[in-house]
Order: structure tokens, then C-alpha cells, then sequence
């Protein structure tokens, strides 16, 4: 009988024993896992930081070029509206009074000349308007391209058309207006270059929550995965980036080129 009473209180001790040995085994794992999670929640919030800390840097990057950029332009365009459109203006001013001291037969040959000189001035004016971001925040988004393309058309295009869809909406922050044309100045520029082509369209459409613009050209097109590190590619799509725009390029060889950007309007 005393054994049998001994034997259940050892049963009883190793049961006691063995139920603190687990609940101890659950706390350990239990401060183990929590410890585990609060490590990975930390540590996924320092590479977080890390990565918005990152793109703030490139950001501030792109944004200093970009304003670098703008203000060489801006200088740029003050140059040839101030001393080369002075010395063209210069120019036809003299070859008129040429013009008037030479005999009526040797006249006409001066008039090619002369248009050609009155045309080159007015292509400077033209040119140095749009390369001035604060001219083109002044006569607007949509008549600056729309000026642009009628220099572009006098150059050497059959047509270059401006088509507006819906109701237009105000750009908030008139540096995201910059930025936008200059990435379709960009655009026209390699058509200008590269495409060998005839017709330039351009579409504005104004949708509730965002601007959809559409470029085209029906020049002779080109391979994309080969231009996808070209300069003029990662330039396009770091000032996109910078306003928050979604960029796409798409072309074939022969089948012209196709730019698509999607603009969300901020809230």
C-alpha cells in the first residue's frame, strides 16, 4: 500500500515536472518567435528607410540635373534670341541696303538670300521661345507644343498635328508642366534626327484622374531593346519617375515610333 502511494506521488511529480518542462519549452519558443518577428519587422523597416532614403537621393538627383538642364537652356535660349538673332537681324538689315545700290538686273538674285535670312531669324525666335521654361509656362502646355510642332512642320515634316481630348485640366505644380514638355521636346527632337519621318501627331487626352499623352511618327522606326540604355531613353524616363508619370516606348523597325505617357493628376 505505501508503495503504491509512493508510486503515484512520483507519477504525479514526474507529470507536474514534465507539464513545467513543456509550458517552459512554449515560453522559450514563444519569446523566441516574438523575438524572431520583431527582429524581421525591424529589419524590413531599416531596408524600407534605406530604400525611400535611396530614392529620395536619386531623386534630388534627377531633379538638380533637370534644373541644371533648364537653366542652360534658358541660357541657351537667351543667346540666340539676344546676340544670333541680333546678327541676323544685323545681316538682312545690311543686305537690304545692298540690296538698294546694286542695279535692278543683280536685284532679284539678292531675294533668295534675303528670304532665307528672314526665315533663319524667325527659326531662332521660334527655337529660343521653347528652349525658355519661363516662356513656355507663360503662353501654356498645349500652345507650346503646339508651337513647337508648327516649327517642326517649316522644317521638314508633310504634317505635325496637335489633337486635344476632354476637358482640360490645370497642372497644380507648373514644374510638372516643364518636365512633360521637355520629355516630348525630347521626343520630336529624335524624330527630327533618327526617323526619316514625314508626319508627327501628338495627342493630349484629358481624362479625370490623369493626363494621357501620345506621340507619334511614321518614320522608319527601330529595334526598342537597343535603344533601352540610350541616353535619350534613360533621360525620358528619369524626368517621368520624377513626377510620378508612367512612361512607355514602343516601335518596330518600319513601323514608326510610339510614345505613351501616363500623367496622374496629384490629389
Amino acid at each position: 500500500m505505501v508503495q503504491t502511494t509512493e508510486r503515484l506521488t512520483s507519477t504525479t511529480s514526474e507529470r507536474y515536472l514534465l507539464v513545467y518542462m513543456i509550458a517552459v519549452l512554449i515560453i522559450i519558443t514563444s519569446l523566441v518567435i516574438i523575438f524572431f518577428v520583431v527582429f524581421q519587422k525591424r529589419k524590413n523597416k531599416l531596408l524600407l528607410d534605406k530604400l525611400k532614403q535611396q530614392q529620395a537621393f536619386e531623386e534630388e538627383i534627377v531633379l538638380a540635373q533637370t534644373e541644371s538642364q533648364e537653366q542652360t537652356l534658358k541660357n541657351i535660349g537667351w543667346e540666340l534670341h539676344d546676340n544670333i538673332g541680333q546678327l541676323l537681324s544685323f545681316a538682312s538689315m545690311q543686305l537690304s541696303i545692298l540690296k538698294m545700290q546694286v542695279a535692278d538686273d543683280v536685284k532679284d538674285k539678292f531675294k533668295d538670300t534675303s528670304e532665307a535670312l528672314k526665315e533663319s531669324l524667325k527659326e531662332v525666335r521660334a527655337l529660343s521661345k521653347t528652349l525658355n521654361n519661363e516662356v513656355v509656362l507663360n503662353i501654356g502646355f498645349e500652345k507650346s507644343i503646339q508651337n513647337e510642332l508648327d516649327r517642326l512642320k517649316k522644317m521638314k515634316f508633310m504634317s505635325a498635328e496637335l489633337k486635344i481630348d476632354g476637358d482640360k485640366i490645370e497642372f497644380t505644380n507648373r514644374k510638372h508642366e516643364i518636365i512633360l514638355f521637355r520629355i516630348i521636346q525630347e521626343f520630336l527632337s529624335n524624330s527630327v534626327k533618327y526617323s526619316e519621318a514625314k508626319n508627327l501627331n501628338i495627342t493630349l487626352d484629358y481624362q479625370k484622374e490623369s493626363l494621357k499623352i501620345i506621340a507619334t511618327d511614321d518614320g522608319k522606326g527601330f529595334h526598342i531593346n537597343e535603344v533601352e540604355k540610350g541616353s535619350g531613353l534613360i533621360n525620358m524616363k528619369s524626368r517621368a519617375t520624377l513626377i510620378n508619370a508612367h512612361l512607355q516606348l514602343h516601335s518596330k523597325p518600319n513601323a514608326g515610333v510610339k510614345l505613351v505617357i501616363e500623367y496622374p493628376f496629384p490629389n
